[in-house]
């Protein structure tokens, strides 16, 4: 999105080119020496608003905590134990309303006064809590520029590439945004580069530069009074190699916001020991391989947050060109740790139909304790294989996917605020049709694992193809549920299982037959067309078959938006020239 006006008064030195996101612009340079794809401003628009919303969620949260602080401090004034309790409540409502330890330089947000008497506690007023945001690759800076200029609750960013030139670039970028320091001297400034504490000087800008490790960077803040509240993954490639650092050193509550674009390792099974390697689980060659490469991201996330006994909670999980992007947030609690084992499962997938098959790793018994009421959950193995060795629809051989994520991959009231948020500002996201139509399609989407798409199944049924309503009318008239699925067009989630689904496809062939004269004797098709469907398809169009997202016209799948688009081409960044030049 471009800003006209204010890229005019913008002075462009010779060789270099402006660049204009929103209310951000930056230099490139035409040396390539940092990485920035214009394609992903949907992904940086995507952030902004899901941060944003975030973190006044997060605002609320600590409001709500902080208030309840005074009411227990004026019960225990009213009391008689003011004295006492002052002391206990004021250190109390310093650990839940403020961030972590900044220095004294730092104001102390969402905390309450500091010196006063007694009397003054009724008049003290919150102050909104703002949040600090760590962006371990940040190549241009652009994305750390358009948090700090776009997000108010932000109190900085701390902006950090291992290349020095990408750092020279986001320093050149900071500066032309207004957001680096403001009255240092050339000492102070120097010194400054470095951030290897959460303790900056009190005016280093609101974007500060780091230029080092990323591992080394995070696990230098995963103390509980260094930790960050936001921290962002956007490498070029995997993310698997900064997991363990970032589950470490986000506060408990914050955001974790994940790119991953190494689809040819996570979408296929061409690489497979490379996606084992990377997260530790095997990926889906079928039609829904999209979808399993966001569950197998999010189980690398849940097992890595469980080592140190802090469990996942998926806000939005979008499968998006040839990239995922997950936001999610980090709590720590053991006995939520114990859950994910039943929220973790292997898949059998048939290599013919493409069916799949579900084996969890564990399931949880609720007991209630008949004295107390107390429901008490007893962690169990689980029973399996649940399939035998060939494919029940059409014996077709198996083969093993995950161990992946099987829980929900979205948060539907965290949605719906962003959409609200949305609503209330389409001005400032310049993707802000898109944005809509994919998060619309998300909210709507079922807790259930795997899509498919009528053309595919008819396929192997080698029948005409049925419309998509007269598919999901068919589901929804069994009894089914159905929803649409972001990842692909013309998809479908359900409910139902594959055999109810080829049950559907065979009373449809009834009606529009198959010539069998033209189907193989070895083809899938006969094997599929050899059973006999359990229950007559209703083919009536279903009220619930035309859902929102179908009603309004949105842009729910990205068109192309230039000629050879995709990840694009990594930057050099001067690394191997340097050692070599060490080595002679």
């Amino acid at each position: 999105m471009s800003d006209a006006g204010s890229s005019e008064s913008v002075t462009v030195p010779e060789g270099f080119t402006l660049h204009t996101e929103n209310t951000s612009h930056i230099l490139i340079s035409s040396k390539e020496e940092a990485f920035l794809n214009p394609v992903q401003e949907f992904n940086r628009d995507l952030s902004v608003a899901c941060i944003r919303v975030w973190s006044e969620e997060l605002n609320r949260e600590k409001e709500a905590k902080w208030k309840q602080a005074q009411e227990r401090r004026a019960k225990r004034e009213a009391g008689g134990e003011a004295e006492t309790g002052q002391k206990k409540e004021q250190k109390k409502v310093k650990t839940e309303s403020t961030e972590p330890s900044n220095g004294p330089g730092d104001d102390l947000p969402g905390d309450v006064p500091t010196t006063g008497s007694t009397s003054e506690g009724n008049k003290r007023e919150y102050r909104p809590y703002r949040f600090v945001l760590l962006e371990a690759l940040s190549a241009t800076g652009l994305r750390s520029i358009r948090y700090a200029k776009e997000i108010p609750l932000v109190r900085f960013v701390i902006a950090n590439d291992l290349s020095a030139s990408a750092t020279a670039a986001m320093k050149r970028n900071v500066e032309l945004n207004g957001l680096g320091p403001s009255s240092l001297d050339p000492a102070d400034r120097a010194s400054s580069s470095v951030v290897s504490e959460h303790r900056p000087l009190p005016d280093r800008g609101k974007v500060r530069i780091n230029e080092g490790d990323a591992c080394a960077l995070m696990y230098n803040h995963r103390t509980e009074k260094t930790r960050v509240d936001v921290v962002d993954l956007d490498p070029y490639g995997t993310a698997a190699p900064f997991i363990d650092g970032a589950v470490q050193c986000v506060n408990d509550g914050g955001l974790l916001c994940v790119t991953c674009t190494d689809l040819s390792v996570l979408a296929t099974t061409n690489y497979h020991e490379k996606c084992f390697s990377n997260y530790g689980g095997i990926p889906v060659k079928a039609e829904y391989c999209h979808e399993a490469a966001l569950r197998l991201v999010l189980n690398t996330l849940s097992t890595s947050a469980g080592r140190y006994g802090r469990y996942i909670e998926p806000l939005l999980c979008l499968s998006i060109d040839f990239y995922v992007r997950l936001f999610v947030r980090v709590h720590s609690a053991p006995i939520e740790v114990k859950k994910t084992a039943s929220k973790t499962a292997i898949y059998y997938i048939c290599q013919g139909c493409q069916s799949f098959y579900e084996q969890p790793l564990g399931r949880i018994v609720e007991k209630v304790h008949e004295r107390s009421g107390n429901v008490n959950l007893h962690f169990k193995t689980q029973a399996g294989p649940l399939v035998p060795q060939k494919c029940t629809e059409c014996g077709s051989a198996l083969h093993v996917a995950g161990p992946m994520w099987s829980g929900s991959l979205h948060n539907n009231a965290f949605i719906s605020q962003v959409l609200e948020h949305l609503e209330n500002n389409q001005d400032k996201y310049g993707t802000a049709v898109r944005m809509k139509g994919m998060l619309t399609v998300a909210n709507e989407e079922l807790h259930v694992p795997f899509y498919f798409t009528p053309s595919r199944i008819a396929g192997f049924f080698h029948s005409v193809c049925p419309p998509l309503d007269d598919v999901a009318s068919a589901l929804l008239n069994a009894g089914h549920t159905v929803s649409r699925s972001h990842a692909l067009p013309g998809s479908l989630k359900t409910g139902a299982t594959r055999q109810d689904v080829h049950d559907v496809f065979r009373s449809w062939v009834k009606k529009h037959p198959v010539r069998m004269d033209k189907v193989s004797e070895t083809s899938l098709a006969r094997q599929l067309l050899a059973k006999e469907a359990r229950t007559e398809a209703n083919f009536t169009r279903h009220p619930r078959s035309v859902t929102q997202a179908s009603k309004v016209k949105l842009v729910r799948y990205q068109q192309n938006p230039a000629p050879n688009w995709g990840p694009g081409t990594k930057a050099d960044s001067g690394m191997k020239r340097k050692r070599e030049e060490e080595n002679e």
